[in-house]
């Protein structure tokens, strides 16, 4: 443990990062699995990487947030390999989708011919946004050093990057593909299988093992970072989408093979039929067996995509070229899309299934019930298995169970914080306000958010659960205060971010994307303000599954523990170093309130508490400007 401890020593003294690396080098040589709570400031990810790279551990990260990952790749590791002392080899991998298909864009530009994509109006591709926006990216091509899609600069548009790139799914391999010495994603793969380290998103990696690990190399260990996204990220990862999209993909990908057919038509027209079949369902969850209408549709549709691949298959299987790269990748997705319409119609007793999306654009999902269990089988089980480390500042209630780890070879730590939050934050409950049902109420929550902000002097975060709350409340902050007030879709994310940062008495509103994933330290924030505590829909159509299974106890076992996860995520945007200080302000009267109430505040740092607002409102007024006679003194609520 000496070699970990000198690793991690530095200017400041962190007895939790300390404690957490000895846990995860124990957990690495014992080969036992490792749940490890650690709070903002603990620097977790130096918490796992030291220990990880001084053992020789091969590693796989997932993290469920792109600023996790550009941490790690930008900052954390090229720091490791600097100063630790050992080699230390890492990678960036992303799903296949991610990197540009030099197959695909030669097909499309193939020997110098018009592009033949239909414009979305049906116009010719040439001339119009369609077009050119291909040409721009076939450019790129002959000059990109990844093909990674986050090297543009400029963001292509969702019908012109899927002309350009294909899914794993859809891949017929390097060694059936004419372009398969030039294929990026090939080449990050072939950079990932000789890493130390590869960095993944938590997306990635349940695709993996939906694809029984075909998609990243041999791991010692995997680091499930921020893992309290895991259950419902490999949720959806191990379960089924089947939408009308898919259809009009393999129409496009078919048609130049065999012009003409009617089985391309068939699967065009199937999808359209589809689409207007789910259209009416959307938002709700499907029952058993389903509707007649429905069962009927995407029994046509997996007829047709069947007679479709017997066409593509009985017009020959060349070795070569650039026709049989394409007729390839069409079996592929026709395969695959006939497997899903299999599983949907004939769904296993422990899945769900639902309709999302608008209804232009519906989409159908399975996805199984217990997601802990397809973990338990597909991940933790066999000799070959990787030890877990899952690690987060917040990890949710039972969350050993519910993702499927072995409890008799799991242990859990909780190194908490080195942030002192009773000095440094104040947690605020306006228990005044009227219920939240109370007509009263939205009129009264924005004069309290008013007053707020203006004793912050700006400086404030507002966390919100729905769109329309967030503009509603943008609008009346901007006519009444003098400060700038920003709002989620201004601006890419992390501009946005760094805009809010830059401009010390600027307010940030948004909603559930910015509750985790955003640092902002300094004096920039002062002032965390949180909507309504952010309880799940009740009328999620997996959750209410599986509140059905679970029955009287589901409040407490599934709609409590996330919303207090998420409270904490958002409430964790305040204190980010040491010399932070500010308030977090719930408008929602139930956390004072509610008998629930202390499961929620338990789940928060160890904030002081008060429930009235001129307390908050003094200390806001000593933060923004603090007594001259006591330079860089704070002052601490009444």
């Amino acid at each position: 443990m000496e070699r970990v401890t000198c690793a991690l020593a530095g200017r400041e003294t962190r007895p939790s990062q300390v404690a957490m690396a000895e846990a995860v080098a124990a957990a690495a040589s014992r080969r036992r699995h490792l749940v490890v709570q650690a709070g903002t400031g603990t620097g977790k990810s130096l918490g796992y990487l030291v220990p990880l790279l001084l053992a020789g551990q091969r590693v796989v990260v997932a993290t469920a947030t792109k600023a996790l990952q550009d941490q790690l790749a930008d900052r954390d590791l090229p720091l490791l390999a600097a100063r630790l002392g050992v080699p230390v080899d890492f990678a960036v991998l992303k799903g296949r989708s991610n990197y540009l298909c030099v197959q695909r864009v030669r097909e499309l530009d193939r020997a110098g011919e018009q592009l033949p994509i239909p414009e979305p109006d049906g116009a010719s591709p040439g001339p119009g946004p369609l077009g050119r926006e291909l040409r721009r990216l076939a450019a790129w091509a002959g000059e990109a050093a990844t093909g990674d899609r986050a090297e543009l600069a400029f963001e292509p548009s969702a019908a012109a990057w899927s002309q350009v790139s294909v899914g794993s799914r859809d891949c017929p391999g390097a060694g059936r593909c004419p372009s398969g010495g030039d294929c990026f994603a090939e080449a990050a793969r072939a950079r990932a299988a000789g890493a130390d380290v590869v960095i993944v998103n938590t997306h990635l990696y349940a695709a993996h093992l939906a694809s029984h690990g075909e998609l990243l190399p041999p791991h010692d260990v995997v680091v499930f970072d921020e893992a309290h996204e895991l259950e419902d990220i490999a949720s959806a990862s191990l379960g089924v989408d089947v939408s009308p999209g898919r259809f009009a993909a393999l129409e496009r990908t078919a048609a130049p093979l065999v012009p003409g057919s009617a089985a391309v038509e068939g699967v065009a027209e199937a999808g359209r039929l589809l689409a207007a079949a789910l259209a009416p369902l959307a938002g709700r969850r499907l029952p058993r067996p389903l509707p007649d209408a429905l069962a009927v549709g995407l029994g046509m549709a997996r007829t047709r995509v069947g007679a479709l691949d017997a066409g593509l298959r009985g017009r020959g299987d060349d070795k070569a070229g650039e026709d049989a790269a394409r007729r390839l990748r069409a079996q592929q997705a026709a395969l695959h899309l006939a497997e899903d319409l299999d599983a949907v119609l004939e769904p296993d007793d422990e899945t769900v299934a639902w309709v999302e999306g608008p209804e232009h654009s519906p989409v159908l999902r399975l996805a199984p019930l217990d997601v802990g269990a397809a973990l338990a089988r597909l991940l933790w089980s066999g000799e070959q298995s990787p030890t877990g480390v899952l690690t987060s500042a917040t990890i949710p209630p039972r969350v050993v169970e519910r993702v499927g780890l072995p409890v008799g070879r799991t242990d859990s730590l909780d190194v908490g914080s080195p942030f002192d939050y009773p000095s440094q934050a104040l947690l605020y409950c306006a228990a005044h306000l009227p219920p939240r049902k109370d007509p009263a109420f939205e009129a009264a929550a924005l004069e309290e958010l008013i007053a707020l902000v203006r004793a912050a002097g700006g400086r404030t975060m507002a966390l919100f659960t729905s769109y329309r709350a967030m503009t509603a409340a943008a609008a009346c902050v901007a006519a009444a205060l003098p400060w700038p007030v920003l709002t989620q879709g201004d601006l890419p994310k992390p501009a946005l971010v760094a805009r809010f940062a830059a401009e010390e008495e600027s307010c940030l509103f948004a909603t559930l994307g910015f509750w985790q994933g955003v640092d902002v330290p300094g004096r920039s924030l002062s002032l965390v303000v949180i909507d309504r505590i952010p309880f799940p829909r009740p009328d999620d159509p997996l959750l209410e599954a599986r509140r059905e299974r679970i029955g009287r106890a589901a409040f407490g076992l599934i709609d409590l523990p996330r919303a207090a996860t998420l409270l904490a995520q958002g409430a964790g945007r305040l204190i980010r170093a040491s010399t932070d200080r500010g308030v977090v302000a719930v408008l929602d009267p139930r956390l004072a309130t509610a008998r629930y109430r202390w499961e929620l505040v338990r789940a928060l740092p160890p904030m002081r508490r008060t429930r009235h607002r001129h307390e908050v409102e003094a200390w806001l007024a000593e933060l923004r400007d603090p007594p001259r006679s006591r330079p860089g003194a704070l002052g601490r609520p009444g």
